[in-house]
């Protein structure tokens, strides 16, 4: 009976581990590449490149250029999928966002989305894609 009971739990276990695995993702040094768009707005911009250690405990991808000091909130995984939502300040002012991508191994697909109170809520949508370059320097 107790052998029986052990083994039920050990089975519960291994079906529950890969729930908790997290998304399907390698650590390393990552290139991103991001490209903007403001809705409403005809904006040529080229799209711009960086590379970004990506790590289990930090698997949010940051935009190209981004040079507010920002804080990433509520962040939830589901599946492959990372959410979050950040704030970040900087001498334009606070400005709010959201972002999801989604992980395959060695690359991801997503985007980020901006509000900029500072001008009349005005929304930046940053489509980022990302792939694995090797381990972190």
């Amino acid at each position: 009976m107790i052998l029986r009971c052990l083994f039920a739990v050990i089975a519960c276990l291994a079906i529950s581990l890969p729930a908790y695995a997290g998304p399907d993702m390698q650590e390393g040094r990552w290139e991103v590449t991001s490209r903007m768009e403001m809705p409403g707005m005809p904006v040529n911009i080229p799209p711009m490149s960086h590379t970004q250690c990506l790590t289990k405990e930090d698997m949010v991808p940051t935009s190209s250029g981004q040079n507010q000091d920002c804080k990433v909130t509520d962040q939830k995984i589901s599946g492959n999928t990372v959410s979050w939502k950040m704030e970040c300040s900087g001498q334009g002012g606070t400005t709010k966002g959201s972002g999801k991508v989604t992980y395959n191994k060695n690359s991801f697909a997503g985007k980020i989305t901006t509000t900029l109170p500072s001008q009349g809520n005005m929304q930046m949508i940053s489509h980022i894609s990302g792939r694995r370059l090797g381990p972190c320097k």
